[in-house]
């Protein structure tokens, strides 16, 4: 197979797994997300476009070992009862339904923040499904903040969602520098989602009442939850001083393994194995794309029209990672993007742009990002959430956020 055909299959391959992992399952290959995305890196080294030992130097398996330690050591925050916990307190605390979205948008942001937002949604959605149903209020406006909240908070951080760890590898930005500059980013969207979201509702918050049944005795492993919550204490004060971030989350989880007494056999089941094999497979299906030189060509086509100042560039970039995010997946977009960085005037607030973009984009519709899908599923048994019903309040919640976003990113800079 000469250079060209190489070219062709890889960019077809390429096509073809995005076609699968965008789109709905097809009856005649009924494939999810990591299935589509491993058929394609198998499909690579088969047709002959990647040798295995050209697939195994395109996994970035630091993303991988930092997503796999954050994991963990939510998975043992979920056995100790933390999850359960927080959403009763949300409950507890909250003394109308306007005060109870507050809360619950405040909440499902900062655990975003501190761990990984698609793993926050998968254990948080049922127990608060589960509080909203109890406390006889409609859930409607509840599920947007907490899918909504969740990409949002996940910004502040390069361990709040996969793209930003994607990010920080490939950027080198410290995780004090890069919190520095997004923290108050997402602080401003999740007031500008609170407000958006609460005018929207109005009507129905305001006829709403919670209902406060008695509270069942909560499972609470306190020796297992101050364990661990001490642990991600010390792993983030790792982040804080500038050590490797993928090996000091492996080292806290390790650490949680070896001092919880607890059959690791319960943990591991609660690792998203899924999301982890998607993530290795999407690398090297866009390393194969990326080999053909398609993404250079595409860049240099419209590298003119980001414009020739700083904040021309800023904003132009934005609107095209917010657009390209949702055409491509935000992960194999920040994959594809990534490699452009370095033309820019300053790469470094550029990475920024990317971040912000691709995240606070996910909010657009429901398809926009994970998070957002596993919140409408987890509740479809109660409610249905339809393109629209979410759309009406993702488009001005992401708009709003984006503008008011870079604006403050550019007076950081």
């Amino acid at each position: 197979m000469n250079a060209i055909e190489k070219e062709i299959v890889a960019v077809a391959i390429f096509l073809v797994t995005y076609a699968l992992i965008s789109g709905r399952r097809l009856k005649v290959l009924p494939l999810n997300r990591p299935a589509a995305a491993l058929l394609g890196a198998v499909a690579l080294v088969a047709f002959g476009v990647m040798t295995p030992e050209e697939v195994y130097r395109s996994v970035d398996y630091d993303t991988l070992v930092l997503l796999l330690g954050m994991m963990l050591i939510s998975a043992y925050l979920y056995l100790a009862g933390f999850f359960e916990w927080a959403a009763d307190w949300i409950l507890r605390k909250a003394r109308s339904p306007e005060s109870l979205l507050l809360h619950l948008i405040c909440a499902s942001g900062v655990l975003s923040a501190l761990l990984v937002n698609d793993t926050v949604c998968l254990m948080l959605t049922p127990l608060v499904v589960t509080v909203i149903v109890r406390g006889r209020l409609p859930l409607p406006p509840y599920l947007l903040a907490l899918a909504m909240s969740a990409n949002i908070g996940s910004v502040a951080t390069l361990v709040g969602n996969p793209q930003n760890m994607i990010i920080g590898q490939l950027s080198g930005i410290s995780f004090l520098n890069f919190s520095a500059s997004l923290l108050p980013v997402a602080v401003l969207g999740l007031a500008v989602e609170y407000v958006i979201l609460r005018f929207g509702f109005r009507h129905i918050l305001k006829e709403a009442t919670i209902h406060r049944p008695e509270s069942k005795p909560l499972q609470l492993d306190r020796r297992l939850l101050f364990l661990t919550l001490a642990v991600l204490v010390l792993v983030f004060a790792g982040f804080i001083a500038g050590l490797n971030l993928p090996w000091t989350a492996m080292a806290g989880a390790a650490l949680v393994m070896v001092l919880a007494r607890r059959d690791t056999h319960q943990v591991l089941k609660l690792v998203d194995w899924h999301l982890l094999v998607f993530f290795a497979a999407l690398f090297v299906v866009v390393e194969g794309l990326n080999d053909t030189g398609l993404p250079d060509q595409i860049h240099d086509r419209v590298h003119g029209l980001f414009g020739a100042a700083t904040t021309a560039q800023a904003w132009n970039f934005t609107w095209f990672s917010a657009i390209g995010s949702n055409v491509f997946s935000n992960v194999p977009f920040v994959l594809v993007a990534g490699k452009w960085i370095g033309g820019f005037f300053e790469p470094e607030l550029m990475w920024k742009v990317l971040a912000l973009a691709t995240t606070f984009a996910g909010n657009l519709t429901i398809l926009g990002s994970v998070a957002n899908i596993i919140v409408v599923e987890s509740a479809r048994e109660h409610v249905e959430v339809g393109f629209w019903d979410y759309a009406r309040f993702g488009i001005p919640v992401t708009l709003l956020t984006l503008v008011l976003g870079v604006a403050v990113l550019l007076l950081l800079t």
